[in-house]
């Protein structure tokens, strides 16, 4: 729903590096690259000891922590915003009496302030975040959970990714998927999903049961 890797993440490291006096930026393609590597102080930690950093542990830690400030701070006023249609998709559901639901590796402590502001919490009936659950995406379990809360089985369910471990984690947990890629996803291998579509805006109520349907 917010592209929170590119526009949150992202310029929380760059503040992050600035804050600390280092010479490092990381530009939007730069940051893709290194999204191969999972867990941001892992992340900072390989980029650091790449660089012939002193001490890329100490130093990813204490960064990260920066980083981390930024990010929350942000959660509630800064650069992450929806993406584009999203706001008028969930709307559009709600109002045809589809009920919404998030599931996120993310943890709660900033998942649910960014829905708050973004969209509001009470439009969607459950909120699955990383910290109730034992296995993030690939792993089905934010998927079950979140079925769980809702009382579907997931027949009745459509799922709505845009990333392929989320893709995995919406088909293991028996759902049909739809995908629709963020900048850092387009081109990828997306083979098992209903349906690929280039933006929300492409998209409505209907447009979305008839996926379940077919």
């Amino acid at each position: 729903m917010a592209d929170t890797e590119r526009d949150g993440h992202r310029p929380a490291f760059n503040q992050a590096f600035a804050d600390h006096g280092l010479p490092y930026h990381w530009d939007v393609p730069t940051y893709g690259r290194l999204l191969a590597v999972t867990g941001g102080q892992r992340r900072l930690e390989r980029f650091l000891a790449e660089q012939g950093h002193p001490d890329p542990v100490g130093a990813s830690h204490d960064l990260h922590r920066t980083k981390t400030e930024y990010f929350r701070e942000w959660v509630h006023s800064g650069p992450v915003r929806c993406r584009p249609g999203i706001d008028t998709l969930i709307a559009d559901l709600r109002q045809a009496g589809v009920r919404c639901a998030v599931a996120t590796t993310g943890r709660q402590t900033w998942v649910e302030p960014l829905l708050d502001r973004l969209i509001g919490l009470g439009s969607f009936a459950a909120v699955v975040t990383g910290d109730d659950v034992a296995n993030l995406k690939p792993a089905p379990d934010s998927y079950l959970t979140a079925l769980d809360r809702l009382g579907l089985p997931a027949t009745d369910a459509l799922a709505v990714e845009d990333s392929p471990p989320g893709l995995a984690a919406a088909r293991a947990a028996g759902l049909a998927c739809l995908v629709v890629p963020s900048d850092y996803t387009r081109g990828a291998d997306f083979t098992d999903a209903i349906a690929v579509r280039d933006g929300f805006d492409e998209l409505d109520a209907t447009a979305c049961r008839k996926l379940v349907s077919d």
